[in-house]
């Protein structure tokens, strides 16, 4: 059974997608704790640790999450793209990128935002053009 992620990535539930190509994807979560907070995933592996994928998947995720976190440092107003890989939720590989401006913004504890459709689109469209300049 294919993992709530790989779905996503199929286009079988909708996202914000942010950026992608033909083995990555990025997409905003949905409950996050910035505005800004991207979800990076390999489309083609569902393995639910990070430190279990092949050496050129695991590459090329961090090279595909770089340009991502590029794109997010140029539309969201930050002074840092944060880094987290907890994989605790969803039994999927995903890396969090999350825009900071202190090291409290990326405590998975404190409480996450509530977007509304239109805000999110604004965002994602807003990376995605950072993205396709890189």
């Amino acid at each position: 059974m294919a993992t709530i992620f790989t779905r996503i990535a199929k286009g079988e539930i909708p996202s914000y997608k942010v950026a992608e190509n033909e083995d990555y994807y990025a997409f905003l979560d949905i409950s996050p704790l910035a505005e800004g907070h991207t979800l990076v995933i390999p489309k083609n592996v569902e393995d639910d640790y990070i430190f279990h994928l092949e050496p050129a998947v695991y590459d090329g995720l961090w090279a595909f999450a770089r340009k991502v976190a590029v794109a997010i440092k140029a539309a969201i107003p930050c002074k840092r793209v944060g880094v987290a890989v907890l994989g605790m939720e969803v039994p999927h590989t995903h890396i969090h990128l999350v825009p900071l401006n202190t090291e409290g913004d990326l405590d998975f504890r404190k409480e996450h935002l509530k977007l509304k459709s239109d805000r999110f689109a604004a965002i994602a469209e807003s990376i995605r053009k950072e993205f396709e300049k890189l």
